[in-house]
């Protein structure tokens, strides 16, 4: 992360929006105490949320003939880092009711990624005291101990937020797991505590756990995925320039799960630019084809060149931030894909228990 340059969040995004003129509509802080926890029963807690109209709800302007909302799956959305300033003037954490913060968030992570899941289901994504994006870069040993300290109060509002949702909204639906960058670093935890070798993996689509590293052996019980079709597992990837290999990654002891989001396949690795149905760059509406390919290398995934308007500019090596963006239309495509494959599992058990039942049954 900590070496994307301007270049890129001026072309990928609308990281140059106003947000400060969204912001006038938000609830502020100074209706709550500064660290005020989440009260996830107040929907002005949640930045994606069924009851709502959010960010999320949006589709690109070229798909909404096509777009049908469907309510029979549900998507766990975990936004990445938006609290970056350098002044860092909440402290380690940000707070729930920062209008600006708030906007930028809406308008940034929730827009921009979160609302690649809606093709496949309802989408919930919870605000966050999330760490400041400084606490992944200590200094000294007590800014480490700080930092722990920040991840662990992000991750306890995303647990009480998962299971609220749980309690009142799931009633038994399939679950997507869904999150970038810090995002990343909460769901890892969220999956071992309440997926891995747990019933709640029965309803596990999938989860694309992505901008994190997640080792092979990271999980008792969840595998990477491996086909296009595979449900209850994990789709992760990190996104750099072909030939380039950041130094923390050659320090990496473990083997990551690696997903080829053009191929979705773990015997297909490498795909050209071609199999790239479309990205979704800074203008939303506008869907790009062909943008980057995709290659598996070690424990990241490679990329030619971006190719699009004003791309020439683009001089970073690291892509994080289009970690999704620039494979928008096959995640959306796969995630459906997946969705129907674990409903049409589930539809041919309730039919063989019926079966059963039915033999079984005296006259």
């Amino acid at each position: 992360m900590r070496y994307l340059n301007i270049s890129l969040l001026l072309f990928l995004f609308a990281c140059n929006h106003p947000y400060y003129k969204m912001a006038k509509n938000y609830p502020t802080e100074a209706a709550y105490s500064f660290n005020t926890a989440p009260d996830y029963n107040n929907l002005n807690d949640w930045a994606a949320h069924p009851y709502k109209n959010d960010p999320a709800d949006s589709v690109p302007k070229p798909l909404k003939p096509n777009y049908h909302p469907d309510s029979l799956a549900d998507v766990f959305f975990i936004h990445p880092t938006t609290y970056t300033e350098k002044e860092k003037n909440f402290g380690w954490n940000a707070p729930l009711h920062d209008a600006v913060l708030n906007a930028k968030t809406d308008y940034s992570t929730i827009l921009y990624q979160a609302s690649i899941f809606n093709a496949a289901g309802r989408v919930f994504a919870p605000r966050y005291r999330q760490a400041h994006l400084s606490a992944y870069f200590p200094k000294t040993g007590a800014d480490s101990l700080q930092a722990i300290a920040a991840f662990q109060e992000a991750y306890s509002d995303v647990k009480a937020a998962f299971e609220y949702y749980l309690q009142h909204f799931n009633q038994g639906r399939p679950i997507i797991i869904a999150s970038h960058s810090q995002g990343s670093t909460h769901a890892i935890r969220l999956l071992k505590e309440f997926f891995d070798g747990k019933p709640l993996q029965q309803q596990l689509v999938a989860a694309y756990i992505v901008g994190m590293p997640v080792a092979k052996q990271q999980f008792k019980t969840i595998r990477a995925c491996a086909t296009p079709q595979q449900t209850g597992c994990i789709c992760s990837w990190r996104s750099f320039k072909e030939g380039y290999t950041p130094a923390y990654v050659n320090k990496e002891h473990f083997q990551a799960i690696v997903t080829n989001p053009l191929t979705w396949r773990a015997d297909v690795p490498d795909t050209s630019r071609f199999a790239n149905e479309g990205a979704v760059l800074k203008n939303f509406n506008r869907v790009i084809p062909h943008v980057v390919n995709a290659a598996v290398e070690k424990n990241i995934l490679w990329m030619q060149q971006p190719k699009f308007f004003g791309s020439f500019l683009l001089h970073t090596k690291n892509y994080h931030i289009a970690d999704f963006n620039f494979f928008y239309m096959n995640v959306r495509e796969n995630v459906v894909v997946r969705k129907a494959a674990l409903l049409a599992q589930k539809n041919k058990a309730l039919l063989k228990n019926k079966a059963i039942l039915l033999i079984h049954t005296p006259n």
